[in-house]
């Protein structure tokens, strides 16, 4: 069979399958034409989920005749003036969009660039141009999307759904460019130069009004690398990642790298199946990222990935882990690791106060304690009567926990802070404390006489290998064993798992993220297990000393709003709110 070329209509065809998935992405690529010419109000109709009807109005720069009639010639585009794909600062720039979307509907194009004597419209199939009564800026109109191509037609979704999509890419892109008005089947409204808290509560919902925490980092070796942005409190968290807006340069993306960055964060915050919301904005070096990865530009390839990701883990854990008394300056190191030859099996003791009565502590450490040097001892003694404690109002509100008013339920320690009725549970608090001093006990390691072996395949082990460095921080020294073999030559203390089954789980990540958290993630689960079966329990009764010390304890505590599950610790409850329940107000 002989070589030919194949004509222009079936490779916009094509190329469509590529660009233009569903109304959605033809709503992504017009909506990002109109901000690249400058618009600050852009207004989008749908009708039918887009079957129908997809009409985008903007007031940006326009076009003229000639600008227009080169519009929907494949590969023509007004945004890469020095031909330099390194140094991309548009929303679009592959010159696919227009005549991807021309070739699968009927459209048409009005257009008006200030400086003509009038406006001009394209009727896209016919290549036909007019004069016309368009006075300013661009109305591009998409008319019966797939009617050309029935098999691509047929695998929509209902209407609804694809509203729904369609209303997402407005989210974004709104969240994108909080200066630009965008309004959609005069429905929903995002008014132009709105403030980023207001636009935030718009596009996520009210339930997160106060509830974020503002992120402002730049990078200490560059200042190209700057992260900005609002996430939220550990209790605040979706079923799902609907509400997590990640932006590179301005652009909306779905990136595994900072996918995997915000996961490892709220790791020891938040339940692995719950997801919290985001809109964070990640700006660098254009040069050092690449949105030529995909004709949609969901997907960025980073130079550094690495560097990416351990920049954005360090700040957002930063952030995370400021206490109620004082801003943390400086993030805690995560599982330090400290090499000795020295013999385990030692007892831990982590030098906890007074209101730990627990007798589990007087007994044989578990597993755990075996992986940490020896501390120095603490004796406790609960038999010793305690005095009443006694707080003075200035003292009252010096903590912001506040005074001890008493226990409930054995479960629930009452406080008051101000004109503020304070809950504490006492669990949550405690196991917060207890697994914030495991995290800062350095972790024990013991070097093996007989490394253990495991047998894998080449292209895994060199995924491993690039890890390695990573898992060397979590106490585990590997390398090579030939081409098809890890070898473990030190690992934590008393700590055995099934090896290869982390391997594989390691190498499998690598090869989908670019990097692992696995052995982090089982680090943080053994610590967070045993800080949970150690602390004081719910249904122990503590004095006023036991319950006055945990308070102080909380508030000095790195991440103390949240137990290691994603419970809350407290609940700080308004005297205002009070009044409302009998009627005072």
């Amino acid at each position: 069979m002989p070589v030919r070329v194949l004509p222009d209509f079936l490779i916009n065809q094509i190329a469509a399958g590529e660009v233009v998935e569903r109304p959605a992405s033809v709503v992504k690529e017009l909506v990002e034409n109109a901000l690249d010419a400058g618009a600050d109000q852009i207004m989008v109709d749908v009708v039918d989920g887009g079957r129908t009807l997809i009409s985008v109005v903007d007031n940006g720069s326009g076009m003229s005749k000639e600008d227009l009639a080169k519009s929907v010639t494949r590969h023509a585009t007004s945004k890469l003036p020095d031909d330099d794909l390194l140094n991309i600062n548009f929303m679009g720039f592959r010159g696919e969009a227009l005549p991807s979307i021309a070739s699968v509907s009927d459209m048409t194009i009005d257009t008006c660039n200030g400086t003509d004597e009038n406006g001009w419209t394209l009727n896209c199939e016919t290549g036909e141009i007019k004069p016309s009564d368009w006075e300013a800026g661009t109305r591009i109109r998409v008319k019966n999307l797939f009617s050309k191509t029935p098999a691509r037609l047929k695998f929509l979704r209902a209407d609804r759904a694809e509203m729904i999509s369609v209303l997402d890419v407005i989210k974004r892109l709104a969240m994108a460019r909080p200066d630009v008005g965008f309004v959609l089947n005069n429905k929903w409204r995002f008014p132009k130069n709105q403030e980023m808290g207001s636009r935030i509560v718009a596009v996520m919902g009210d339930d997160v009004r106060d509830r974020m925490l503002e992120v402002n980092a730049i990078s200490e070796s560059s200042n190209d690398l700057m992260l900005t942005g609002f996430i939220s409190e550990p209790t605040l968290r979706r079923a799902s990642s609907v509400d997590q807006y990640l932006f590179v340069n301005g652009r909306p993306v779905k990136d595994k790298v900072l996918v995997g960055a915000l996961r490892a964060a709220y790791m020891d915050v938040m339940h692995a199946r719950e997801f919290p919301l985001c809109a964070l904005y990640l700006n660098l070096n254009p040069r050092n990222v690449d949105v030529n990865v995909s004709p949609a530009k969901t997907e960025v390839h980073f130079l550094e990935p690495s560097h990416i990701r351990s920049f954005i883990i360090k700040n957002l854990r930063k952030v995370l882990a400021q206490t109620l008394t004082e801003k943390v300056d400086v993030v805690v190191p995560e599982f330090p690791v400290k090499n000795t030859s020295s013999p385990v099996g030692q007892k831990l003791d982590f030098g906890l106060r007074s209101y730990v009565a627990s007798p589990s502590l007087n007994h044989k450490a578990p597993d755990i304690a075996f992986m940490f040097p020896k501390k120095e001892e603490v004796i406790l003694n609960f038999d010793k009567p305690q005095e009443e404690i006694k707080q003075t109002d200035s003292e009252e509100n010096e903590f912001p926990l506040g005074r001890v008013i008493g226990q409930v339920a054995n479960k629930y320690i009452l406080a008051q802070s101000g004109d503020n009725l304070v809950v504490v549970d006492q669990h949550a608090a405690h196991e917060r404390i207890t697994y914030e001093k495991l995290r800062l006990h350095d972790i024990k390691t013991q070097p093996l006489l007989t490394p253990i072996v495991i047998s894998m395949r080449e292209e895994d082990v060199v995924a491993v290998l690039s890890v390695a460095d990573d898992m060397k921080k979590s106490g585990l020294h590997i390398d090579a064993f030939g081409d098809d073999a890890i070898a473990i030559f030190e690992k934590p203390a008393d700590w055995d798992l099934n090896w290869a089954d982390l391997f594989h789980c390691v190498a499998d990540e690598v090869r989908e993220y670019g990097h692992s958290s696995q052995l982090g993630e089982r680090l943080h689960l053994k610590l967070a297990n045993y800080a949970c079966h150690h602390s004081v329990r719910a249904g122990q009764k503590l004095d006023l000393n036991q319950m006055d010390a945990l308070l102080r304890d909380i508030e000095k505590t790195t991440r103390g709003g949240e137990c290691n599950h994603g419970r809350p610790v407290y609940k700080i409850i308004p005297l205002t709110e009070i009044d409302t329940w009998f009627e005072r107000i």
